[in-house]
């Protein structure tokens, strides 16, 4: 099978690599790794070529699909980068409740595309996420709470394994790749083309409520958060955002942000009637209000702008306020400029999920961006730093976050992780495939 016309393969040194590089990752900071040789495909044939090509040239290989790894996972130094930005086609079968789509594919696209349809998939909360590597680490969208993370709607993949053979796997067919696509993220030893999605109906209703307060209430903030989260309905994500530009406060502050999904108003009323025993002293509370998913996006933007340098971490946690709250106020003392900031967020997981590499979660996310546009004053260094201090507290990471090249933490379970590194061995014996940053 031969390469497709169009399709771009720039050596380094070449013209137009220089680009294809610039282009393979989403952060504005520059990883510093060069692979020998960027593919970008434009069809399945153009990756079976290229995984085919890496293969009798010995090179490993590194695969891009959104670019949104903040530390640049899939760009190492040698080897091939196989870029699927381009394999962004989406089929829906409102019918069927299933809907095929590319690596490519950005998830605000798929979104709002199957809004039209009254339908729904857990998509990522930012923009520039497309679809591909969300769905492999995991994928914490909107309304994942009650759904669960999206690659437990991921019922099949077609994808071109280590030999350069186009396959496919689900329950049934290839089971062990099955297992290993819902959660190994960019240790996945295989380049998804296509996406097989079981879709949901979409909630009648969509909105949020939002209360900002300044720095001065954190304590309160953070205890009554970890009070309240089990107790929270999976219809609402609690989540709590520090920075040092809250705009209703004009400086450092805390907003609480809910985003609520229901089937009317007022089953969404009575969701957030939970949320009422929040501490007093906010500069400003919305309450309820429908707002569309579109819009939403844009909000969430403010605190991910682009063409902007990110050094992110991140923890899972089921420690109580008591055990974070000095920690928390570190991260607030040392908070860099906005955009950077804090995320906490309430999770609450289920006792259980179905079988598949997909396996650390617990009560509570902290993630710290770090975010720069010139000089980075410390926010290169802040979000490991702090993270590492908060150590003893976390159960592990999130691959979405994930600093393992700096810190390397535990993301799966070690029977998860055993098996993974089991199934490697077999379906890529000769490692063509890289696996994680800070493992081997």
């Amino acid at each position: 099978m031969t390469k497709d016309e169009g399709t771009g393969i720039f050596r380094r040194g070449e013209p137009g690599y220089a680009e294809a590089r610039r282009e393979a990752t989403w952060n504005a900071r520059d990883c510093g790794r060069h692979p020998d040789v960027i593919v970008q495909a434009r069809s399945e044939a153009d990756v079976v070529f290229a995984v085919r090509m890496a293969r009798d040239a010995g090179q490993r290989i590194g695969v891009r699909s959104g670019g949104h790894s903040w530390n640049a996972n899939h760009i190492r130094d040698g080897g091939m980068l196989i870029d699927v930005s381009r394999l962004a086609d989406v089929e829906i079968d409102p019918a069927g409740m299933i809907a095929r789509a590319g690596p490519g594919c950005g998830g605000v696209d798929l979104a709002l595309e199957l809004a039209k349809r009254k339908l729904f998939f857990p998509a990522g909360h930012c923009k520039g996420v497309k679809i591909g590597g969300y769905l492999l680490q995991g994928g914490y969208g909107w309304h994942s709470r009650e759904l669960g993370p999206a690659c437990q709607s991921v019922i099949g993949i077609d994808y071109v394994d280590a030999d350069g053979a186009l396959r496919h796997a689900s329950e049934t067919e290839n089971a062990d790749m099955y297992w290993a696509a819902r959660g190994a993220g960019p240790g996945f030893f295989g380049v998804v083309t296509r996406f097989h999605l079981r879709l949901h109906r979409r909630p009648a209703v969509i909105g949020f409520t939002a209360t900002a307060y300044p720095a001065s209430r954190l304590e309160e903030v953070v205890r009554w958060a970890h009070g309240v989260g089990p107790a929270v309905p999976n219809s609402i994500e609690l989540m709590l955002i520090l920075s040092r530009h809250i705009p209703a406060v004009k400086g450092p502050g805390i907003l609480v942000f809910a985003p609520v999904f229901a089937e009317s108003y007022r089953a969404a009323r009575e969701a957030v009637s939970v949320l009422k025993g929040r501490p007093r002293g906010a500069r400003l509370h919305v309450p309820f209000i429908p707002f569309r998913q579109a819009w939403m996006y844009e909000m969430v933007m403010n605190h991910y702008p682009t063409d902007h340098c990110y050094a992110v971490d991140n923890m899972w946690t089921h420690a109580g306020a008591d055990a974070l709250l000095p920690g928390i106020e570190q991260v607030v003392e040392t908070l860099p400029a906005a955009p950077s900031h804090m995320l906490w967020m309430n999770w609450s997981p289920p006792p259980s999920r179905p079988d598949m590499a997909y396996s650390m979660e617990d009560n509570t996310y902290i993630a710290l961006y770090g975010v720069w546009k010139d000089e980075p004053r410390g926010a290169d260094r802040w979000a490991r730093d702090n993270m590492a201090a908060m150590q003893h507290l976390a159960s592990g990471i999130q691959l979405a976050d994930e600093n393992l090249a700096n810190r390397p933490m535990p993301f799966m379970k070690p029977g998860n992780m055993a098996k993974l590194d089991a199934l490697r061995a077999a379906y890529d014996p000769a490692g063509r495939f890289h696996a994680y940053m800070g493992r081997a």
